[in-house]
């Protein structure tokens, strides 16, 4: 008896059931994934890093990273180009719903392999780290353009842009998609 005493006695203290409203939508917790603590990038899926994944191979020797102001210019064009297309109202929402932390490094990196200028690529293939983005030609125009806004900041001769934009064109290949 005092069993059923306690149960009536805990059942008027509990407050009444919540009733579940059908039209509720359910809220799934969604988890932020959790940026590197020492290079502050988002994490990605394991892939085989290899210097062939930069898409071009390397000039030949180093008059053309010496053109690009060797390692310090590299990483000036890399940024800018980053912070010119983040405000460029043609392609800044394609750069600002992916890892500019990344981005900044990659492009580094890529840049400085293709120019000679002794680093390795460590980033994906052009044509999985592109895939179902969506891009057209006309992103990639402009995306070529604000390179080249970038390289004439550096002060970049014309003749050595188009060395490396000549490198960089077959690119297209594996990055518009349609």
């Amino acid at each position: 008896m005092s069993l059923l005493l306690s149960l009536l006695f805990l059942a008027q203290e509990m407050p009444p059931p919540i009733e579940a409203d059908p039209d509720a939508v359910t809220r799934i917790p969604f988890e932020e994934p959790q940026r590197d603590p020492v290079t502050g990038e988002l994490p990605v899926d394991p892939y085989i890093q290899d210097d062939e994944n930069a898409g071009a191979d390397p000039f030949k020797n180093g008059k053309m990273a010496a053109a690009f102001h060797g390692q310090d210019g590299i990483r000036r064009i890399a940024d800018n180009l980053v912070d010119i297309s983040l405000s460029d109202p043609r392609i800044s929402d394609i750069f600002k719903a992916h890892d500019t932390v990344r981005l900044r490094r990659t492009l580094f990196e890529q840049f400085c392999f293709i120019l000679n200028a002794g680093c390795d690529y460590s980033g994906r293939d052009m044509k999985t780290a592109h895939t179902d983005m969506g891009l057209q030609r006309g992103d990639l125009n402009a995306l070529v353009e604000n390179l080249q806004k970038a390289m004439d900041q550096e002060g970049i001769a014309f003749r050595s842009q188009n060395r490396l934009l000549s490198k960089l064109a077959p690119m297209n290949r594996d990055i518009v998609e349609r």
